[in-house]
């Protein structure tokens, strides 16, 4: 057959097809002949068609190779130059030699047949190399997120995309109250349609399709859940379609597998949709647009499920840990608390209204703290800290703690005692003169002054009890009751054997000239001692890398700007943030509390009105003070019943 105008599409298809080459087709098409076989093709044309545009219909698969061609007869130099360089390119001299026609189709078939191999191994590996690399990010992802509401959506978030799933549900594997496993329905997306969910729970058993996974502990791929067969134990309940207007047919449910091996939960995957963009509208939509889960999806999805189990466990455990620590932080409050009931609820306060400044200062955009930040952790670490910034106290007497006045009850019972006894001991000695006067002869008017006396005696033992009493309050001490206090500490009676014993005791005198508030230097500087006791405490405690600053930040929570606090005297940058933010909102509950024996509460405004007092003192930051008030920080803590 020539190679010219002559050439017959129709003669030569069906010459090939007497070849008998096997499971090849022919047909004529236009100026050339197709040759098939499977995926392979091969164009044949003669070389004086091309000219004419014979080619042009397979222009798009030339560019990626999946073609060949055959060309009959010699061709020049520049044809074959504009062929494009994936193409797979054989010469034939003349279609009329058979066994040349047979060995050049057969070979070019072969060699398309392995470009079309090549192509799809190629496509498989990238394939490969992207799914790995997303599989790689989510494990980072999962693995990294410790809060288990965002871990379960993020999971079923992934799961959806690397599947192509239009919808999803997780349950979490829990124990009732007498330890039998149910599945709790955490959690639910959907693409296509939107409504309201609440946790549920249901028995784990093979009568629902996520209870099956868990007790087969194994995948159920079903393609069309209204078809589910009749010697499957589970069925599929319609109500949720019928009640949003959905239609669910394709569905996958994997068990995600701890590490000790025990289900811990179910990813169920609804719809795989054939463009995973799409929107399934309608029931008609979904007929078309969603398909079976294939086994590729099953596979990457058993991959994540199991990745997606150790996290979720990683992710409980930490949970279990973190709440076994706070019920520890909540007890130790209960406990210091319990010690001095008049704070109840003091270290909440101040934990509620610390974070809540520290939020505040992070949302500042300008001025001092504009490149300040708290972050999650950051909060949470000034929440401990704040939460336990009074633990020292349990190292401090209960006495002192709970001191209401300047002498404790029993010294002055002792006191009184001893005033007693001096009464008593005025008149026995009155009553010893006045028999002594009598046996002397003396008048009436002797014994009167005598009785006169004592009177002057038992009147003045009065008023130094009174005087006592006032000056046992703790208010403000004025200078006259100082001086008092002074003298009757030199004042002595007549105890056992005539011996003078002085009415005060030169602690008590101490005490009872205490200026201001109802503790004496010694207890002052024990109730100090508690910010010590707490950082040593605090720093027993193995706080892990987030934490770390939280003795620190407890330990300095009563040191001043200008340097006269305690107990290191740190003054100024020297003082961590989070700890001068601790102090104002301790200052401020201090003094707004509920009232103490020993202090009435203060009202908001003076309250405030006194941390200003304390910046112009040089104590505290005064624009911490400021962003307090002006963001009413205060709030937080008022009229409200704040519970561990």
């Amino acid at each position: 057959m020539s190679t010219d105008g002559a050439f017959d599409p129709e003669a030569l298809a069906a010459q090939i097809d007497a070849l008998k080459l096997g499971r090849t087709e022919c047909r004529a098409e236009g100026h050339v002949v197709e040759v098939s076989r499977d995926e392979a093709l091969v164009v044949v044309v003669p070389v004086g068609r091309l000219a004419s545009g014979a080619l042009t219909p397979y222009t798009e698969k030339f560019s990626i190779g999946l073609v060949g061609v055959v060309l009959v007869g010699p061709p020049p130099e520049e044809v074959l130059a504009r062929l494009p360089d994936k193409v797979v390119i054989a010469t034939l001299a003349s279609a009329d030699a058979t066994h040349a026609l047979r060995m050049t189709l057969d070979g070019t078939l072969e060699r398309v047949e392995l470009r079309i191999k090549a192509e799809r191994r190629s496509r498989s590996i990238r394939r490969y190399r992207y799914e790995l690399g997303e599989l790689v990010e989510i494990a980072r992802a999962i693995t990294q997120e410790r809060d288990i509401e965002r871990l379960l959506d993020l999971i079923l978030e992934k799961s959806r995309f690397i599947t192509g799933a239009d919808a999803g549900s997780i349950y979490v594997v829990e124990r009732d109250a007498v330890g039998e496993p149910r599945l709790r329905f955490k959690l639910s997306q959907n693409e296509s349609c939107e409504f309201e969910s609440s946790e549920f729970t249901i028995p784990v058993s093979t009568r629902s399709i996520a209870g099956a996974v868990v007790v087969k502990r194994r995948p159920i791929n079903i393609p069309d859940v209204y078809k589910i067969g009749d010697d499957e134990p589970f069925g599929f309940d319609r109500s949720f379609d019928e009640r949003v207007g959905y239609r669910t047919k394709s569905m996958v449910t994997m068990p995600m597998i701890s590490a000790e091996d025990e289900v811990i939960g179910v990813i169920q995957l609804i719809n795989k949709k054939r463009i995973p963009e799409t929107r399934l509208q309608g029931t008609q939509e979904v007929e078309v647009e969603v398909i079976p889960f294939d086994p590729r999806s099953v596979d990457l999805l058993a991959t994540l499920s199991s990745q997606a189990g150790i996290a979720l466990e990683n992710a409980l455990l930490y949970d279990e840990i973190r709440r076994i620590f706070e019920g520890f932080v909540r007890a130790s409050v209960q406990a210091i608390e319990q010690r001095d009931p008049t704070t109840s609820g003091h270290s909440l306060r101040v934990s509620v209204l610390s974070t809540r400044l520290a939020k505040v200062v992070d949302r500042m955009d300008d001025g001092p703290f504009a490149s300040i930040r708290f972050n999650r952790r950051d909060i949470q670490e000034l929440e401990y800290a704040a939460l336990l910034h009074d633990f020292g106290k349990i190292g401090v007497r209960e006495e002192v703690l709970v001191k209401a006045k300047k002498l404790y009850p029993h010294e002055l019972a002792q006191v009184r005692a001893r005033f007693d006894y001096a009464v008593v001991a005025s008149e026995a000695a009155f009553a010893r003169q006045k028999l002594a006067a009598i046996a002397e002869g003396a008048g009436q008017s002797d014994l009167s002054r005598i009785e006169e006396a004592l009177a002057e005696e038992r009147a003045s033992l009065e008023d130094a009890w009174r005087l006592i009493l006032e000056a046992n309050e703790p208010t403000v001490l004025s200078e006259g009751d100082f001086t008092r206090i002074q003298a009757l500490g030199a004042r002595t009676y007549r105890g056992p054997g005539e011996t003078p014993v002085a009415l005060l005791t030169p602690s008590e005198v101490e005490s009872l000239q205490v200026t201001r508030g109802s503790l004496n230097r010694a207890e002052i500087d024990e109730i100090r001692s508690h910010v010590v006791h707490t950082y040593d405490f605090l720093s027993k405690i193995p706080w892990g890398k987030n934490f770390l600053r939280v003795p620190e930040i407890a330990g300095a929570h009563h040191e001043k700007l200008n340097g006269k606090g305690y107990p290191h005297g740190l003054t100024g940058d020297a003082i961590p943030l989070a700890s001068k933010i601790m102090t104002i909102a301790d200052i401020y509950d201090a003094l707004t509390a509920r009232d103490r024996p020993y202090k009435k509460a203060v009202p908001r405004d003076r309250a405030l009105a006194i941390l200003g007092f304390e910046v112009k003192d040089g104590h505290i930051d005064g624009d911490l003070v400021r962003a307090f008030t002006e963001a009413e920080v205060y709030r937080e803590v008022e009229d409200r019943d704040l519970e561990y």
